[in-house]
């Protein structure tokens, strides 16, 4: 079983991934194999093995973003599907693409599993510094989930207007793009300091989620590897 479809990865245009606006990012469909993605969204962690994260303060006042969340580790008890996938993403070949897409020869991998009740959202922010970017795969379908409830993580244009330590509202930018969060879709994007994107608030019924899975692309420079222990730490996971 294969779940990375390669063959797309490949043909996926690095310059015009960098020229895009307001920051580099990406939309696109089928980046899995259709049994891949079908047996991964199968196999999804249950919400049991999640942590609660509510009411978690941020800086520069911005409002939580309340979710459930699991760390990817190796001590995890996962379906078969979810080991194999994520051995793929830790592939010299992902890896490899990752390193072309950011035009860096140096980075890690985190990944974890975000599932977003109704009425919360993540408010518009930029990444920390030591975040490269994120690749983030949906894993709700057509048949658990209706365009009405929302979910898309929305690319935000301000122009250069907004210091990155703000906590600037949807209306205020300049722009919003919306990607499709519906299927077998990712969105990879690159954090070049004003990258900024959130997510309105969820509208599901209560017993639904909106499910991600997240490869978070790191910097693997030694002081940014300090930086984000002493984050994770204040966070507490």
């Amino acid at each position: 079983m294969s779940y990375i479809d390669f063959e797309r990865l490949a043909a996926i245009d690095v310059g015009k991934f960098q020229r895009q606006s307001p920051y580099p990012w990406i939309n696109p469909a089928d980046l899995l194999t259709p049994s891949g993605y079908s047996d991964l969204s199968k196999s999804l962690p249950p919400p049991g093995m999640f942590e609660e994260r509510i009411g978690i303060e941020r800086k520069h006042d911005q409002p939580s973003h309340d979710r459930l969340a699991l760390e990817w580790s190796e001590d995890l008890d996962l379906p078969e599907p979810w080991n194999d996938f994520v051995s793929e993403l830790q592939s010299k070949e992902y890896r490899s693409w990752l390193q072309d897409m950011f035009q860096t020869r140096s980075l890690r991998l985190r990944f974890h599993w975000h599932y977003t009740f109704c009425g919360a959202s993540v408010s518009p922010h930029c990444d920390s510094k030591y975040k490269l970017g994120s690749h983030i795969f949906y894993f709700n379908t057509e048949e658990d989930w209706q365009p009405e409830w929302g979910g898309e993580t929305l690319v935000l244009d301000d122009g250069g207007r907004f210091n990155r330590r703000s906590a600037p509202g949807f209306e205020e930018f300049d722009s919003i793009s919306e990607t499709r969060a519906i299927g077998n879709r990712s969105f990879l994007f690159q954090n070049d300091g004003q990258s900024w994107h959130g997510v309105r608030e969820i509208r599901c019924p209560k017993d639904h989620y909106r499910k991600v899975f997240i490869a978070l692309v790191c910097s693997n420079a030694p002081i940014e590897r300090a930086r984000a222990l002493i984050q994770k730490s204040r966070r507490g996971y």
